[in-house]
């Protein structure tokens, strides 16, 4: 047991780290291997890997994922920039080097190549953002001579156009959202209100004209009867017959036939196999680590570590509806994971960063004491006659 007086690192971080948030990200975690080994399987044996491929994988990348949020959150938050300037820069020229180098799965290049791991730079390009957008942002408040609205949109046009080429239009919606949600934190201006939105309009329309797979999927979502819906019924099915209890571990069997089961469809696998009721307290421990973030962030007397951790808690539970709500039909395919439940190395890694980030930005710091009640004064001199 550390003791509140041992003053070495460890206890520090022990004492400052808000475990609540912390118990509920590990629960996902190990939620996210328990179902990765009930949906995975089958897709594996799809595309002649050994059954349990992706288990594997995922519980030897667990590991190192759940090392990388814990040494991230026992950062300073001026290291916490640091590492997300850091990690922008590497991934913005991997970002650059996917539409070159990348690898063509489903006509888009997400993926490249680094020491034989397939990378996805995207996730990890979208923590980083956030932490440097509310960094400028809070820096444009202290000092009017910094233009910190202004690098920010350019910031995010340059990643938000690299999104669009690839082309992934769901990580651009979501990005998009996530700074409005920065913006309004930090007292939105109508200067950066217009390019925002005109940057989003531009970009779903022009996703939706020059784009087939991105019309196809808003038209489909629209009008079912326009095209083929079959993953998606095939996921509404799945939440109707496992009902509130479920058919049992290894009975499902929208795993077999959805090609996505273990990444964008791993919602609709928990319904079938473990029930509603599991999916409702899935829905529950998200609920609770965003809104815990949420709270401890609105604690936090710093503006940049109040942006900052504000803006990445939104991101996580944006992520984390957008999936549900496609599983739902509620609306169109994104091809977007649920965070730490989903299977694929990348969504991992840069998601337990995200977290990282979160919880090293809330942890418990000294507080400058304003209008103390009591105070010290010194006493005049003694006048002699």
């Amino acid at each position: 047991m550390v003791s509140r007086t041992d003053r070495s690192a460890f206890a520090e971080w022990l004492w400052t780290i808000d475990r609540y948030m912390l118990v509920g990200v590990f629960t996902l975690m190990v939620s996210g291997l328990v179902l990765s080994l009930a949906a995975s399987p089958p897709v594996a044996e799809r595309i002649g890997l050994e059954s349990f491929y992706f288990v594997k994988k995922q519980a030897i990348f667990l590991v190192p994922s759940a090392a990388l949020m814990l040494g991230v959150s026992a950062l300073s938050p001026r290291y916490v920039r640091r590492v997300a300037l850091l990690v922008f820069c590497g991934m913005l020229v991997l970002l650059l080097g996917t539409l070159f180098f990348g690898t063509d799965i489903k006509g888009a290049r997400r993926w490249v190549s680094l020491f034989g791991v397939s990378i996805q730079p995207s996730e990890f390009i979208k923590p980083a953002l956030v932490v440097i957008v509310a960094f400028l942002l809070s820096e444009g408040r202290k000092a009017q001579d910094v233009p910190g609205q202004l690098i920010s949109i350019i910031l995010f046009g340059i990643v938000a156009a690299m999104l669009i080429a690839q082309p992934d239009f769901g990580q651009t919606m979501l990005l998009t959202i996530v700074l409005f949600a920065l913006f309004f934190l930090n007292g939105l201006s109508w200067l950066a209100i217009v390019p925002l939105g005109v940057m989003g309009i531009l970009g779903v329309a022009a996703g939706f004209t020059y784009l087939p797979h991105v019309r196809g999927r808003i038209m489909r979502f629209l009008d079912p009867a326009s095209g083929d819906t079959y993953q998606i019924d095939k996921a509404i099915d799945s939440f109707i017959a496992g009902g509130w209890l479920g058919r049992g571990v290894g009975e499902g069997t929208v795993k077999r036939i959805l090609p996505d089961s273990h990444t964008d469809f791993i919602f609709a696998v928990a319904a079938e196999e473990y029930g509603i009721i599991v999916c409702v307290v899935l829905v529950t421990v998200f609920a609770f680590v965003v809104l815990r973030g949420l709270y401890m962030a609105m604690q936090d007397q710093d503006p940049f570590g109040r942006l900052a951790s504000s803006g990445l808690i939104v991101m996580f539970g944006l992520q984390s509806c957008i999936n549900m709500a496609v599983n739902l039909n509620l609306m169109p395919s994104k091809g977007m994971t649920l965070p730490l439940i989903s299977s694929g190395v990348s969504s991992l890694m840069a998601i337990s960063l995200t977290m990282g980030f979160v919880l090293a930005l809330t942890r418990k710091r000294p507080q400058p004491r304003k209008n103390p009640i009591i105070t010290v004064t010194r006493a005049a001199p003694l006048q002699h006659a």
